[in-house]
């Protein structure tokens, strides 16, 4: 075990960090801050602030889907940079090179594997045309918040601007970034 001595206390670094566990896990099941609080020995101030502590960012998951886009990488970075938790974004090169690669069935059961990871984010921001933003609205609902390039069929790539993706991700997350 790994002990830790202040002053004429001897304080056991595995107990703190099982401790620690123990009230996360209790408040990923769902118990209130009070009755994981109660069920460890704590106070439930102390759970608050351990989550205080530990909170990486405020707000739900995000996710961002985008094409016919010029300028992919740039948005990637963007999105690594800020936090979003999950992007796919092609030219349209790249959107018809990844279509045309799939059968009919794989690219089916393809769509359907994104539209189940899509249903776990919070926010679900779609980058296309105005089809494919109403597509996505209507399948995922008020998660989607649709930003439009243009009107369908789109047959050439759009530069979304960064700054515009950064400061749509800031709103999202309520100006924490």
């Amino acid at each position: 075990m790994d002990f830790i001595r202040i002053g004429d206390k001897l304080i056991s670094r595995e107990k703190a960090i099982r401790t620690i566990d123990k009230i996360l896990s209790l408040r990923v099941a769902g118990f209130s801050q009070q009755d994981a609080a109660d069920r460890v020995g704590v106070d439930r101030t102390f759970v608050s602030r351990l989550e205080t502590l530990a909170e990486v960012r405020k707000g739900g998951s995000i996710a961002v889907i985008g094409f016919p886009l010029e300028n992919c990488t740039e948005l990637e970075e963007v999105c690594d940079k800020y936090g979003v938790d999950y992007s796919f974004l092609m030219t349209d090169k790249e959107r018809w090179q990844f279509i045309e690669s799939k059968s009919g069935l794989a690219l089916l059961d393809f769509l359907m594997e994104l539209l189940k990871e899509l249903r776990n984010f919070d926010v679900v921001v779609m980058i296309g045309s105005d089809m494919r933003v109403q597509l996505a609205e209507a399948l995922l609902g008020d998660t989607v918040i649709g930003v439009e390039l243009g009107r369908s069929p789109m047959k050439h790539d759009v530069n979304y601007a960064p700054d515009a993706l950064i400061e749509l991700i800031s709103n999202v997350k309520g100006g924490m970034v």
